[in-house]
């Protein structure tokens, strides 16, 4: 499984990443995180993702070849499991939470793919 996660800090608000990366994979509320709006982002992957085979409310199956994912959600991040997925899915995700001002953070390498990183 690879991770990939997202949120989006208020205004004036840089904190640790993976502190809050920890903090929401606990499921707990993060000062300074603003909410999101889970249910639009969900419509906009479903749209998207629409050739896909919607396993349930939160998962993807590839219909046509190799991948699945798995979305989480709480009121200010978005977790997504990628299960045998290729880059360029991946890419899309990046692109859909970009679109929602969501940078990626990648847990695994840890980085978070940001304006403020390319300082």
């Amino acid at each position: 499984m690879y991770e990939l996660v997202f949120w989006r800090y208020a205004e004036e608000v840089y904190l640790n990443h993976q502190l809050v990366y920890e903090a929401l994979d606990e499921g707990e509320n993060v000062e300074g995180l603003e909410q999101l709006p889970t249910d639009i982002i969900l419509n906009r992957i479903n749209s998207v993702f629409s050739k896909w085979e919607r396993v349930d409310e939160n998962s993807w199956k590839n219909s046509d070849g190799p991948g699945a994912f798995c979305v989480k959600s709480t009121p200010q991040s978005v977790i997504v499991e990628c299960y045998g997925t290729q880059g360029k899915t991946m890419d899309k995700l990046v692109d859909i939470m970009e679109e929602f001002k969501c940078p990626l953070y990648d847990p695994q390498v840890p980085e978070r793919y940001d304006e403020m990183s390319e300082k």
